[in-house]
């Protein structure tokens, strides 16, 4: 295996990482307007993630930056082709960040609210769009050649066919149950008890979108061996929904995360040995081979994977294990502000 193949492979295990981890970030943001009934409720549900979710964030960063180190005409047509797409994601994302700092700022009802609805819109805006991005990765974008370079001739409305769209909302519904199963894990009362209702109906929705939009891909797009992920995506499915069914949790948790790996699985694999398929000519997609960098990069590269990817990995899994019990609102102390920023 030679390392351009070795860095595809890994670049779609960080994608992995990421949406299995800010999967439920977003579903806990976008569930702080469906289950949350009062303040100490939404503060709750930002506790259950608050000492991870920056954490979590990593995973996209560490993705964004081996594309741009490992496959520079991937990541450059893909930045100039998703553009208005990928810049709504990177808003969203800092909205995120400033809304959950702010927000206990002030003690103020009208204050939370405001930041109370950016840290809901900015789940919801990223669990769509990168279904839809990936979903046009796999169906192929129009690429064509343009002074001599491989170059993404198209608009923003050829990103949104009926395809894409399923994809986002397959993204959307496995985000949104990923996220109430976290909660019903996580919290306890009534609260819990909420959100454990929600992942048995969520789920069952999860599956049936799932189930079209991996069909169409593997018939349309795909290759004989990824029917394995199919296979492996659509028993995770099933285990979600029995095990949300039964109120066991922890075992819904994990197949969510299968269910997730499955689809990464299925979307590099159809794609490949493309990374952006050309919708014109394949003679124009982007292949592992011509999109990669150099052997010297690469190496050092893989390098540097070696020595920092073991402590960044041991660090996350201690954060997890500190913050690892349930909370409940009696664990939410009143609320307390900046006092010079006081009204």
């Amino acid at each position: 295996m030679d390392l351009a193949l070795i860095w595809f492979v890994l670049i779609a295990v960080l994608w992995t990482g990421y949406l299995v981890l800010e999967g439920f970030d977003f579903g806990v943001g976008m569930l702080m307007g469906l289950l949350a009934k009062n303040n100490k409720e939404r503060r709750l549900a930002l506790n259950t993630i608050g000492p991870v979710w920056d954490g979590n964030e990593v995973w996209l960063l560490t993705a964004g930056g081996a594309t741009f180190a490992a496959f520079p005409e991937w990541y450059a047509t893909l930045f100039s082709g998703f553009y208005l797409p990928l810049l709504l994601i990177l808003l969203s994302l800092i909205v995120r960040a400033v809304a959950i700092e702010y927000r206990g700022k002030i003690n103020d009802e009208k204050w939370r609210q405001r930041w109370d609805w950016a840290i809901i819109g900015s789940a919801w805006v990223p669990s769509i769009l990168w279904g839809v991005a990936f979903a046009n990765l796999v169906r192929g974008v129009p690429i064509a050649e343009s002074n001599g370079h491989l170059e993404y001739v198209g608009n923003f409305f050829d990103l949104l066919s009926p395809f894409a769209l399923l994809g986002g909302l397959v993204t959307l519904s496995l985000f949104l149950s990923h996220g109430a199963i976290f909660l019903a894990l996580k919290t306890s009362g009534d609260f819990s008890k909420r959100a454990g209702d929600f992942a048995k109906k969520i789920s069952v929705a999860a599956l049936a979108l799932a189930a079209v939009w991996a069909i169409w891909t593997q018939l349309a797009y795909s290759v004989a061996w990824t029917w394995a992920a199919v296979l492996v995506a659509a028993l995770g499915l099933v285990a979600v929904v029995w095990f949300a069914r039964v109120e066991s949790f922890g075992k819904a948790f994990i197949a969510n995360a299968v269910v997730i790996v499955g689809a990464v699985v299925l979307i590099f694999g159809s794609m490949y040995p493309d990374v952006m398929p050309s919708s014109i000519d394949p003679a124009y997609s982007l292949t592992v081979d011509n999109a990669s960098s150099t052997d010297y990069t690469l190496t050092v590269m893989t390098w540097v994977a070696v020595i920092m990817t073991p402590i960044v990995l041991a660090y996350q899994a201690w954060s997890y294990w500190v913050f690892r019990r349930r909370i409940s609102t009696d664990h939410i102390p009143e609320h307390s502000e900046l006092t010079f920023l006081k009204k």
